[in-house]
């Protein structure tokens, strides 16, 4: 199982790393990190089944880290899709450039050229700003989802750690302890939202 873990991470990590070089990322590399997603994917499926294989004792730490592997293969997706969709807006913005340098004005034409001109800087401003606004909004979508898998992975952490402190018997206080820092990681959890929240609203606003 160990081996199987320390293969899917590496393919996690190598993904990212590649990802992180938005730039040089062609449609062959796309579907390469895609394939490797699938297989990740798969991995994380046998891992699970193999945790319960597992002793007790043990079992406990490896379904954390299957878990992990999980929440970390749907952030790869995500940047996936993220880079996929600026690939296109680059390469739409170069036809479109292409388009109108390939476009030839008569001498008649003179003064339409320039009121093109000025369209085309008006309208290029404007795709800027949209698509900056579109990556803001992308950006806040998915640390909401971020935000929520956490919350899910910490409410999911709390039951097998009380699970846990049932069996151990562990004392009051440290059960105190423990539903405290719940409440605080609730509370800032929500800030997180409403912050998040709040910059796109005042990003929309602006820029409409």
């Amino acid at each position: 199982m160990d081996h199987l873990y320390n293969q899917t991470n590496k393919l996690i990590q190598d993904s990212f790393q590649v990802l992180e070089k938005s730039s040089l990322v062609t449609q062959e590399t796309e579907d390469e990190i895609q394939e490797k997603i699938n297989l990740i994917s798969s991995n994380c499926a046998k891992l699970e089944l193999q945790v319960f294989k597992l002793p007790i004792d043990r079992r406990q730490n490896a379904k954390l880290r299957s878990d992990q592997l999980k929440y970390d293969c749907k952030h790869l997706q995500a940047a996936l899709a993220a880079v996929k969709k600026k690939r296109e807006r680059r390469k739409l913005a170069e036809t479109e450039r292409e388009q109108l340098l390939n476009r030839r004005f008569g001498p008649e034409q003179d003064l339409i050229a320039i009121n093109m001109d000025h369209s085309i800087q008006h309208q290029t401003s404007l795709q800027s700003s949209n698509r900056g606004v579109d990556e803001m909004l992308f950006t806040g979508t998915n640390t909401l989802e971020s935000l929520r898998s956490q919350r899910m992975t910490l409410k999911g952490a709390q039951r097998r750690i009380m699970d846990m402190a049932n069996t151990l018997g562990l004392s009051n206080h440290t059960m105190r302890l423990i539903e405290k820092r719940v409440s605080e990681d609730k509370v800032v959890f929500v800030l997180g939202v409403v912050i998040t929240l709040t910059v796109i609203v005042l990003i929309i606003i602006y820029f409409t």
